[in-house]
């Protein structure tokens, strides 16, 4: 079969083509394992923090990928949940404990990191950890909702959010125009404040139904109850704790944050960015429950989904795109033939 495989960690400034296209052998499912026909799989932020080692896989070479949709081909043994030809999907989580904090346990091992992924034609995936899909969704439009959807879930559910307050977002890729149209409906009665650095990602979220759009450091018309942070800076930390109010929380969902703005974080004052109760907290993988609640959630509003399309071979040029900030929604691989 084709993938693209990462054979060695470096910085993309470095090796702009760390990912190779290869033939390898097929794999085959083992007991309890599904393998699937992968059609689409979505290009993540994590897969450059992958690439670039700051959550480097345990071993290489590894062919990266996590947000998977595609069609099941064969059950190994003791699997009978989903027949031959069913279109599934699989994300982050790839096999853990099943416990409720599963995705924080040492047992917790990533798809496309721990495991080989989905930049190739076919994927082996324990079958407790595959999702069905729901038939609102393009496999292209659904690729993202299995990691920039459930993780943005996740991420909203521990902002705490009630209806009738001001949610912040920090950044606005592929999981923050997720999160803003899941919490219009999921909270009618509040607002949704933007700060994204660029013009273009402003205007997108205005067309998505934000309330307001500014920069990162850009005072917002009220101060919000909480901010979701999706950026791999630090700048955008401190800002957004500057601008909460008093008890709120900031939610910073990412795997890593890059070392480049670091030293921002020595500027920190704790009158202004940590007094009067204002919470962190970080969000730190999923559980196999958030996708089964968020999948069914996102096929009732449903999430409008905006992606580039590449090919397999063009993953490198996926990756570079997004590190360099060109990003409306999310990208997505076209593999095998597929919806």
């Amino acid at each position: 079969m084709r993938a693209m495989m990462l054979a060695a960690t470096a910085s993309l400034d470095r090796n702009p083509a760390p990912l190779t296209l290869v033939r390898v052998p097929r794999p085959e499912p083992g007991q309890g394992e599904i393998l699937i026909e992968v059609s689409v799989c979505g290009v993540c932020h994590t897969e450059l923090d992958e690439i670039e080692g700051r959550t480097a896989p345990p071993r290489l070479p590894v062919i990266p990928g996590h947000e998977i949709v595609g069609r099941v081909v064969e059950n190994g043994a003791g699997c009978r949940r989903y027949q031959p030809g069913r279109r599934v999907g699989v994300g982050w989580i790839h096999s853990s404990t099943g416990a409720q904090d599963e995705n924080l346990s040492d047992e917790f091992r990533a798809t496309g990191r721990d495991a080989d992924g989905g930049y190739a034609e076919f994927v082996v995936v324990p079958e407790r950890y595959v999702y069905p899909i729901p038939d609102e969704f393009s496999d292209a439009d659904a690729a993202p909702l299995l990691c920039a959807g459930a993780v943005g879930y996740r991420s909203l559910c521990l902002a705490g959010i009630k209806d009738g307050e001001v949610l912040g977002l920090t950044g606005f890729g592929g999981s923050g125009h997720l999160v803003l149209q899941l919490a219009n409906y999921l909270y009618p009665r509040g607002q949704v404040f933007v700060f994204a650095r660029s013009e273009h990602e402003r205007r997108f979220a205005l067309e998505l139904g934000a309330d307001w759009a500014g920069d990162t450091s850009d005072p917002p018309p009220v101060a919000p109850h909480a901010i979701i942070d999706t950026t791999p800076a630090w700048k955008p930390v401190l800002a957004a704790l500057e601008c909460l109010r008093p008890g709120g929380r900031l939610v910073i969902n990412a795997i890593r944050k890059e070392a480049g703005d670091r030293d921002v974080m020595a500027s920190i004052r704790y009158e202004d960015h940590l007094w009067m109760e204002k919470e962190i907290k970080s969000v730190a993988n999923v559980t196999h429950r958030d996708l089964e609640e968020f999948l069914p959630i996102a096929a009732a509003i449903p999430l409008h989904v905006e992606v580039q399309q590449y090919g397999l071979e063009q993953a490198n040029e996926a990756l570079l795109e997004l590190r360099a900030g060109h990003v409306r929604g999310a990208k997505v691989l076209k593999i095998s033939p597929g919806e």
